[in-house]
């Protein structure tokens, strides 16, 4: 799975990047599903986000977004990892 992750520059373009793959991954319509976020800490530092996306029959998905490593890593309904992307930028927000 190759995606242009190089004109991801700020976390609205995160979202809806995330929202797309995991949306595809499991044949959904987008404009149908919210994602919910969630941040990621280490002490008082935000070290990532956490995407979720419930879709229909109780599917659910996830994204993790690590800010230092500029990775997404994204998790199937299984669980299971089934891709991992970086950024090639640091998100503005």
């Amino acid at each position: 799975m190759s995606f242009a992750t190089d004109a991801i520059r700020t976390l609205d373009q995160l979202r809806e990047y995330v929202l797309r793959i995991l949306c595809e991954k499991e044949n959904l319509l987008a404009e149908q599903f919210r994602l919910q976020e969630i941040p990621i800490r280490r002490g008082d530092q935000t070290c990532g986000l956490q995407f979720l996306l419930r879709g229909p029959r109780q599917v659910q998905l996830a994204a993790v977004y690590a800010s230092e490593a500029r990775q997404v890593y994204f998790y199937d309904a299984r669980g299971e990892r089934f891709a991992k992307q970086p950024l090639m930028h640091s998100l503005n927000d």
